[in-house]
């Protein structure tokens, strides 16, 4: 059953192929794309979770079943909006018996639930269905819907137009009734169709979160697609006109699909919603498989969420935004260490006795000597190093003047499986330095049928900044969160001997020229409690002695993160 790649601190249903959290209540809610009958993609439902933390959950039964026309084929992502009155607004996707994408309203059966178990169909569905000129397959993920400022709804559907991405506007006063704006809020050519597009504001000016609806001098608005061609989230920040109805980037050279990721790894389908506890918005993402389905089969699940991620404008650099896991998962920290001011010589290896490193969180700082750094600018180096980049390399095998050095984690002590995450700072085209943050998964596993890859890109280091990364490691999960989280990379992982106690860690140096000096504090996970209410079983998992332990078959985690959430008080 693989049980050692079920991870302990990051969300997954009990079973199958398994989309986002709204507040209520004192409650945190997730309903995600669901599959109860096999671990591979369809008979897709929306499985329901509930939180006090983000981080540990209770499962409840099925909140939404695929039982009608409209949404026979499929219930699909959609989104919350709770509305001055406190009622809840459910829009979401649905895949008709005649194969058509159409958007269908739902609500709590009892608001005065606080657990929100049972919930109906509005008896008026489908509310929209796909406009002139529009295909019948590229019209679905309504966003939470924002508040203008003539008093009316409005919401975002993502769409395309033969190959260029675009983001349809409705206005709607009761959410039964649509109409669709002039031209769209943006479009980008040869992006092809944005699925989960996500549309919020930010502070430029304070490390807060903002409901949906602000806006102001101070503010920004994030519009993010995930392309359906690559299966990347992209995300651009830009101006919002909401009288003119539009959108428009700050660089047009950081577009959409031109410029920033949320993620370099394998994260897609993700979506923000609003916390009002915390005054803080948080970001979760689906971590898809790379293995193959008969695998998924064979281990009875596939996929898991990203830890939840808080969205901060990045006030250093002006130009994107910094995501960082919540501040609940660090509950989770038990045993630690620290390491301070550790040399590693240029072409070494440095273990760390820790015991079992399958789960755990990690904060590291390097330091590289200036002696170094100025020999590199003033030095004349090959083009292969002036054009590097972390998917077109040989990973933390290839060797340069200031990198790759890191770390490496989930590895055995033989060094035959090994994820390193590194940094590799090269001198550009231009003659300066230009640092990137990759993680290489070409040595993870030992498994035939895993996609091995390296991920990553370059990320922003100012001055007076030491190159600095947190890590989460969760046997098989890999998030990684360079520079306070400028650049993310999420790794799927496959070990087959670098598990529970053989599951070791290093610090590495592949460079060339330059020691680096190294610090670090770590502190060994526990597992998260997330269970079944109905059946009082856990999926908290023991990190030692675990080989004899049999998970149920059957499982799938979601697709678009669905639900985010505005209040409107």
């Amino acid at each position: 059953m693989l049980a050692w790649q079920r991870t302990g601190f990051h969300f997954q249903p009990l079973k199958n192929w398994m989309n986002g959290p709204l507040y209520y209540k004192e409650n945190y809610h997730f309903f995600y794309q669901y599959n109860p009958e096999g671990a591979v993609w369809g008979n897709i439902v929306w499985g329901h979770a509930i939180s006090k933390d983000l981080i540990n959950w209770e499962h409840l039964p099925i909140a939404l079943s695929a039982d009608e026309w409209y949404d026979i084929n499929g219930v699909w992502t959609g989104s919350a909006t709770i509305l001055p009155d406190g009622q809840i607004i459910m829009l979401y996707t649905g895949y008709t018996n005649a194969s058509v994408q159409v958007q269908n309203l739902a609500y709590p059966s009892d608001p005065s639930d606080s657990l929100l178990i049972h919930w109906s169909k509005y008896s008026g569905n489908p509310v929209l269905v796909p406009p002139p000129g529009i295909n019948v397959h590229d019209f679905r993920d309504p966003t939470t819907a924002m508040l203008t400022t003539e008093g009316k709804w409005r919401i975002n559907i993502g769409s395309k137009v033969n190959r260029t991405g675009i983001s349809l506007l409705y206005d709607t006063a009761d959410f039964k009734t649509y109409e669709l704006q002039d031209g769209f809020l943006h479009a980008v050519q040869g992006t092809g169709m944005w699925e989960c597009v996500d549309f919020y504001p930010v502070s430029v000016t304070e490390n807060i979160g903002l409901d949906f609806s602000e806006q102001g001098t101070a503010v920004k608005h994030v519009l993010k697609a995930s392309f359906d061609d690559d299966r990347n989230d992209y995300y651009a920040i830009g101006i919002y006109d909401e009288a003119g109805r539009k959108w428009v980037p700050d660089h047009g050279d950081l577009d959409l699909g031109l410029g920033w990721r949320y993620d370099y790894g394998k994260f897609y389908a993700s979506k923000t919603f609003y916390d009002e506890k915390k005054t803080r918005r948080v970001l979760w993402g689906w971590i898809p498989e790379s293995d193959s389905e008969n695998a998924d089969i064979s281990k009875g699940w596939a996929s898991v969420q990203a830890i939840p991620r808080t969205i901060l404008f990045d006030k250093k650099t002006g130009m994107n935004l910094l995501q960082w896991p919540v501040e609940e998962v660090e509950e989770l920290r038990s045993k630690s260490w620290e390491v301070n001011n550790v040399v590693v010589e240029a072409g070494s290896v440095v273990p760390l006795d820790l015991g079992p490193s399958s789960q755990l969180d990690i904060t590291a700082e390097f330091e590289i000597g200036k002696e170094a750094v100025e020999t590199l600018i003033s030095s004349h180096h090959d083009q292969k190093e002036k054009s590097y980049s972390c998917a077109g390399s040989g990973g933390a095998a290839d060797r340069g003047a200031l990198g790759p050095f890191g770390l490496l984690v989930v590895a055995d002590k033989t060094l035959s499986e090994q994820t390193p995450v590194y940094f590799y700072i090269v001198k550009s085209k231009d003659g300066n330095l230009t640092t990137h943050f990759c993680t290489d998964i070409l040595r993870s596993s030992a498994a035939p049928d895993v996609d091995k890859t390296v991920y990553g890109s370059t990320v922003s280091v100012l001055d007076g900044e030491k190159l600095s990364v947190r890590i989460l490691v969760d046997h098989s999960i890999i998030e990684s969160f360079a520079q306070g989280g400028r650049t993310c990379i999420t790794s799927r992982v496959y070990p087959t001997k670098a598990i529970y106690d053989d599951a070791k860690l290093f610090l590495f140096n592949n460079a060339t020229k330059a020691n680096v000096v190294a610090s670090l504090k770590i502190w060994e996970m526990e597992s998260a409690d997330i269970h079944d209410s109905s059946s009082s079983t856990s999926l908290a998992i023991p990190r030692v002695n675990f080989l004899g332990y049999m998970l149920p078959t059957n499982l799938l985690l979601s697709f678009c993160i669905l639900f985010s959430l505005v209040r409107y008080l």
